[in-house]
């Protein structure tokens, strides 16, 4: 055989070869993942007894049950402190005292006119109109006095003293001993002289949206799980719900207070909280996954299979979870409803080994393949 001959039939074997390899190639590569099929599982469930709960959930945060701001209501210079933060302290009791020489000079001076009034008699109008206009001059300059004594507005903690001794101070808005603002819906932050707290009892003021405030009403019971002990969930109970909203953002939402039962001894006012208020309730009824469930104009429906017929059954719903709804009528324990179906899809795809050089599927890639299938019980 001849040079060129020979050199003609290895080129040609090559050509046959590598058109070989491309079309085994294609196939593999392509060729899989045009084979995809798709398939749906029908997935049912019994219906059975049990317990159902509707819940509505909202987040909070942990608040006193009573802080407020104590401040004078006469002005002087504070000659005495008598409380440190974290003091306990009950109502009434002094917290602090403004020097009162000025304000006792004014009762002594508002005495005298008084006594002055009294041996000038009250026989005519204008003799009673100044006996009068001094006792009310001696009333205000007693309250005035009494208003240098800062005391208690109620039982709790001290969580702020922002004044000390020698500091002068102005007159409050009223003439009392104390002026105070007090809350019992948010842990004050507002400034004064001496801010008190009660830390002992704890309520959880929470935000739930339009939609669900109809359902509340006090003494639901509720769960609160605080973000920082998340393992150690707290009973309460609604105690109020408001009845004016709060806007945000266009997000209209209805101010809800709840009563700790038993709150752990490490909760601090502030702390952020999950709630979730049971408001309604069925224990051992008939129930079945709230997905088969279709309601349309008020009416209930699902769709059930015997002997592997389905058909359409309409059933009167009670309480509805967010996991399973009751059935008061039109199903018995044990009848399988259908639920949503689910696609799934089978194919084939290989890849190319990374490093190899090899065309994909040639280098001993897998097929991945898919399936679900359940019973939804």
């Amino acid at each position: 055989m001849t040079r060129r001959r020979r050199s003609l039939l290895i080129n040609g074997l090559l050509v046959v070869v590598l058109l070989g390899a491309g079309v085994a190639g294609y196939l593999v590569f392509f060729g899989s993942s045009g084979n995809a099929q798709s398939t749906t599982t029908a997935r049912t469930a019994a219906a059975a007894n049990r317990d159902v709960s509707e819940v509505v959930t909202a987040s909070g945060t942990v608040q006193s049950s009573f802080s407020a701001v104590a401040s004078f209501g006469a002005s002087g210079t504070v000659t005495e402190v008598n409380v440190k933060v974290g003091d306990a302290v009950t109502k009434g009791q002094q917290l602090a005292k403004l020097d009162p020489t000025q304000a006792q000079l004014q009762v002594d001076i508002a005495q005298g006119n008084l006594n002055a009034a009294l041996e000038k008699g009250t026989g005519t109008n204008a003799l009673l109109t100044a006996y009068r206009q001094t006792q009310l001059a001696l009333q205000q300059a007693k309250d005035n006095l009494a208003a240098t004594v800062l005391t208690a507005p109620g039982d709790g903690t001290i969580t702020s003293v922002t004044g000390a001794v020698g500091q002068k101070v102005g007159s409050g808005s009223t003439s009392s001993s104390s002026s105070t603002s007090s809350t019992t819906s948010a842990t004050t932050t507002a400034s004064g002289f001496v801010v008190v707290t009660d830390l002992k009892n704890l309520v959880v003021k929470a935000n739930v949206s339009e939609s669900d405030v109809s359902k509340l009403k006090a003494d639901q019971a509720a769960t609160v799980t605080v973000n920082a002990m998340a393992g150690t969930p707290v009973q309460a109970k609604v105690t109020t719900v408001d009845l004016t909203p709060t806007t945000a953002n266009n997000v209209v939402q209805y101010g809800v207070s709840l009563a700790l039962t038993q709150p752990p001894a490490e909760l601090k006012p502030g702390q952020s909280a999950s709630v979730e208020i049971t408001v309604a309730s069925a224990q051992g009824v008939l129930a079945v996954p709230a997905a088969a469930v279709q309601t349309v104009s008020g009416a209930s429906s699902v769709q059930v299979v015997e002997n592997g017929v389905e058909s359409r059954k309409t059933v009167e719903v009670g309480v509805r979870g967010d996991q399973y709804v009751e059935i008061k009528s039109g199903l018995t324990a044990g009848e399988e409803v259908v639920l949503p179906q689910v696609s799934t899809s089978n194919s084939t795809n290989r890849q190319q080994q990374p490093g190899t050089g090899q065309f994909p599927g040639t280098g001993g890639g897998q097929r991945n393949s898919g399936g679900l299938t359940g019973t939804g019980r």
